[in-house]
């Protein structure tokens, strides 16, 4: 795969990689909190060979730069659009992990006349509630405290326990590549989730195809949760996958990867 591209977005660099450009149709695919562009590796060198597949350091992550005290999920759409139209992308169809999924909602929200489809992988159109806010107040605590240690036990318990030995090497990557998120983007994703507001009503606006993927093993994100969600959009498609907790694009990667290019040609298709 090529070397990261780099944008200035507000005067700061945000990374981003950009294969497969000869094929018509577009993938983006947005990581989750910690993580950077990297996670998808596996999916683009599948992917790029008959599709074009965007991947993006968000705000904070990776190699782009940290830009205030909170990135809100519109902020972080903002910067994805950037991208976007630097790389001269027109249509697309958008799949977002968790913090990802926030922000694709926040594009969907701003931008829907850019997609072909969208694809929310373990994260949903809610607000927080006061609980959950306080959790993400004790989670800036924690990463003051000890960055290192709050990075690796959230990341070992994104997985659910059946997965933990066989996944062990990937597990061990995935938070090395964490532990190299800076304090001040891990602070800004959290206060910016902390903030963002409902989407139910972007969903239930959207006229293109939503795929819902979630895992039955999921503690944070409960399948009741899921499911009445995936019943707002006008054409929605929810994937269950048992054994499965918090990271299904890794826990059953070759099943997720077929499903996923294959809403993306249906997408295209309609």
């Amino acid at each position: 795969m090529e070397k990261h591209k780099v944008i200035m977005f507000e005067n700061r660099e945000l990374h981003y990689r950009d294969e497969g450009r000869e094929h018509p149709q577009t993938l983006v695919l947005l990581h989750g909190f910690l993580q950077n562009l990297n996670v998808w590796s596996s999916f683009t060198l599948t992917y790029m060979r008959y599709m074009r597949v965007i991947t993006i350091d968000l705000p904070g992550h990776g190699y782009s730069a940290t830009y205030s005290d909170v990135h809100t999920m519109d902020f972080m759409a903002n910067a994805v659009k950037a991208v976007l139209d630097e790389a001269g992308v027109e249509k697309c169809v958008m799949a977002g992990h968790s913090l990802g999924g926030y922000v694709a909602l926040a594009f969907a929200d701003n931008y829907s006349y850019m997609l072909q489809g969208l694809a929310l992988l373990h994260s949903h159109a809610m607000a927080d509630d006061a609980s959950k806010r306080a959790q993400r107040d004790e989670v800036c605590r924690q990463v003051h405290l000890n960055r290192a240690g709050f990075i690796v036990d959230f990341i070992t318990n994104l997985f659910d326990d059946s997965k933990r030995e066989y996944l062990a090497q990937d597990i061990k990557e995935l938070r090395d590549q964490c532990l190299e998120t800076r304090e001040e983007g891990i602070l800004a994703a959290q206060r910016g989730m902390k903030l963002r507001t409902s989407r139910i009503r972007t969903l239930a606006n959207l006229d293109i195809p939503v795929l819902f993927v979630y895992g039955k093993n999921d503690t944070r994100i409960p399948i009741e949760m899921g499911l009445s969600q995936a019943m707002v959009p006008k054409r929605s498609e929810v994937l269950l996958l048992d054994g499965v907790a918090h990271m299904s694009f890794m826990e059953d990667r070759d099943f997720v990867k077929r499903r996923l290019s294959d809403f993306v040609g249906q997408c295209y298709a309609k």
